[in-house]
C-alpha cells in the first residue's frame, strides 16, 4: 500500500491509502521524489473537470522501483523524469507535427491508481510501456529531483518559443511573470531575442530582471512606451500570453507592431472567452498563435536544458510540502502570497 492525494470531486483532495500499483510486461513502476504542482492540475480540481476519483500530477521525477518483463532500457535504481503523454508517431496530426491533437497523445500513460490523470502526487506511479518506450530521460548524477522535475513544463514553453520562430534582434513582450513566464523570459533571451515583461508582483519583476528582462507592472505606462522607444514606433516583434487575466490578448494587439504573432499559451479553459477587434488581425495582419503541451521532439532538448542548469530553475521554487501538506501547497499555488512561485511535492516525505 501507499499514500496519494486522491482528488475527490467538489474540488476536494484528500490524502488516503492505496494499493501501489501493478505494472505488467514492458512497464516501469517509479518511487516519485519531487512533482510540481502545474496550474493545469489547479485547474482540473477547482473547476472539476473531471469525474472523480482522479490522482493527478504529471511533473515527475524519481526513481525506477521495478521494471516489467522485456523492460531493457531502465533498471531498479536509476533516476529518470516521466512524460505522462507520448504520441503514436503515425496519425495525420503527428504527420504534422500536431502533436498535442494526436488522439494517442490524449491517452495518460501514467497513473498512481484509478483513471490515468499523471499520478505524480502519489508515492509510486505506474509507466504504461508506450511511455517507458518513448517518454522517459534519464536524471545525470548531480541533478535533484527539483531540478528534473522542471523537464516537462520547459518542454511546453519550449514548443511555444520555436512556434514563434525569434529572431536574434527581435524585440519580445511577456505577459504574466510566474512560473511558465520566467521560463518563456529565459528561453527569449537564449534566442538574443530582447524582452520586455510585466507583472503584478514586485518579486516577480525582480526575478524577471535577473533573467534578462525589462520589467514593468500591467499599469505602467512605461511598459508600452518602453517597446515603442526599443522598436522604432513600431511596437513587439511578439507578445506571449503566460497569464490568462482578461483583457491580456486586446492588449497584446494594442503593444504589438502589424504583422507581429501573439502566442496564447495560458488560454487552456474552455469557458474563457476573448474579444478583439477584428481588424486588428486582418488588416494589421498579425498572427494569433496557439500553444499546448508538450512536444516529444523536443523532449532531449528540454532535458539538456534543465539538467545542464542552463536555466536556474531551482531558483523559482518558492515553497516544498509533503503529501501530507498537498491541500496547503495547492493553497499557496492558487494564491500566491508576494513571494510565492513554484511548488513543489515531495511524496515521501513525512510518511
Amino acid at each position: 500500500m501507499m499514500q496519494a492525494a486522491v482528488y475527490l470531486g467538489e474540488s476536494r483532495i484528500a490524502v488516503q491509502t492505496v494499493r501501489t500499483p501493478e505494472i505488467g510486461p514492458g512497464e516501469v513502476l517509479i518511487r516519485v521524489e519531487s512533482c510540481g504542482i502545474c496550474h493545469t492540475d489547479l485547474k482540473k480540481v477547482e473547476y472539476n473537470l473531471l469525474a472523480p476519483p482522479r490522482i493527478y500530477g504529471h511533473e515527475t521525477a524519481g526513481v525506477v522501483a521495478a521494471v516489467g518483463e522485456g523492460v531493457t532500457k531502465y533498471v531498479p535504481g536509476d533516476r529518470a523524469v516521466v512524460f505522462h503523454h507520448v504520441p503514436c508517431g503515425n496519425c495525420f496530426y503527428c504527420m504534422r507535427r500536431l502533436y498535442a491533437q494526436c488522439p494517442g497523445y490524449k491517452r495518460v500513460g501514467v497513473t498512481a491508481g484509478y483513471e490515468p490523470a499523471g499520478g505524480g502526487f502519489a508515492q509510486f506511479v505506474r509507466v504504461m510501456d508506450w511511455v517507458v518506450e518513448r517518454g522517459m530521460e534519464l536524471i545525470p548524477e548531480g541533478v535533484s529531483f527539483d531540478q528534473a522535475c522542471w523537464v516537462e513544463p520547459v518542454n511546453t514553453c519550449l514548443k511555444g518559443i520555436e512556434l514563434l520562430a525569434l529572431q536574434a534582434d527581435d524585440v519580445v513582450a511577456v505577459l504574466g511573470q510566474g512560473p511558465i513566464g520566467l521560463i518563456f523570459t529565459a528561453l527569449v533571451r537564449r534566442t538574443g531575442a530582447q524582452v520586455f515583461a510585466s507583472d503584478g508582483i514586485q518579486h516577480r519583476r525582480d526575478l524577471s530582471a535577473r533573467f534578462g528582462a525589462s520589467p514593468f507592472s500591467p499599469g505602467d505606462s512605461g511598459f508600452r512606451t518602453s517597446l515603442l522607444t526599443a522598436t522604432n514606433g513600431r511596437g513587439a516583434d511578439a507578445v506571449i500570453l503566460a497569464t490568462n487575466a482578461k483583457g491580456l490578448v486586446d492588449q497584446a494587439l494594442q503593444i504589438s507592431r502589424p504583422g507581429a504573432k501573439v502566442l496564447l499559451f495560458a488560454q487552456t479553459s474552455a469557458t474563457d472567452r476573448i474579444e478583439l477587434s477584428g481588424a486588428d488581425i486582418c488588416v494589421g495582419e498579425r498572427v494569433l498563435l496557439g500553444s499546448y503541451s508538450a512536444d516529444i521532439d523536443l523532449q532531449a532538448e528540454s532535458a539538456r536544458l534543465v539538467f545542464s542548469r542552463e536555466l536556474p530553475l531551482e531558483e523559482l521554487i518558492s515553497d516544498r510540502v509533503p503529501l501530507a501538506s498537498i491541500n496547503l501547497g495547492i493553497d499557496i499555488a492558487q494564491q500566491p502570497s508576494d513571494r510565492s512561485l513554484k511548488v513543489v511535492v515531495h511524496p515521501q516525505e513525512g510518511l
